[in-house]
């Protein structure tokens, strides 16, 4: 089975791709810079979703998060000019780098012990052929629309009142 090394190898490439820059993003103390690397963190995430059958979902997460909310995040950070002087260092001392190095070690122990462990071809409660779209969007659009609706609009505030804060500021 000559895909199943690709396969396995790309589905590491990405894990440690999505891990390692979400520890970049962590220690990033730009705000600009932290959101670029988490995007990256998302179009990972989006692949990992995609080689496991689930294209909807790797879909939306590129839609939704990569796409919608870092531009509304990156729009409200630059609106409201929270960027720091070039002169300001992304990690602070030895302290901060010694803490992420344990946190990468122990991160990277998890990933060893998953991949000791054998994983079954299908999930239990997903024969393989169903689609993963209606069990989302049947509650989404029927039983969850008002909640759904309510947020977009609390985040639409939210926005507003950032942009009212900032023109006090100025």
């Amino acid at each position: 089975m000559p895909y199943g090394f690709v396969y396995e190898f790309l589905f590491y490439l990405f894990g440690l791709i999505a891990v390692a820059s979400a520890a970049i993003f962590v220690t990033r103390r730009n705000a600009v810079a932290a959101a670029l690397w988490l995007v990256n963190v998302m179009f990972c995430l989006s692949a990992l979703f995609i080689m496991m059958d689930a294209q909807f979902v790797g879909a939306i997460q590129v839609l939704v998060y990569a796409g919608a909310i870092m531009v509304v995040f990156l729009f409200v950070v630059m609106l409201l000019n929270l960027g720091l002087p070039p002169s300001a260092a992304d990690i602070k001392g030895k302290g901060a780098r010694i803490l992420a190095l344990l946190a990468g070690l122990a991160m990277l122990a998890e990933i060893l012990v998953v991949a000791r462990q054998q994983l079954p071809a299908e999930l239990p409660w997903m024969p393989r052929g169903t689609s993963i779209t209606v069990p989302i969007t049947e509650p989404l659009f029927r039983t969850y629309l008002l909640p759904f609706e309510i947020t977009s609009v609390l985040l639409l505030v939210a926005i507003v009142g950032a942009v009212v804060l900032a023109k006090r500021r100025s």
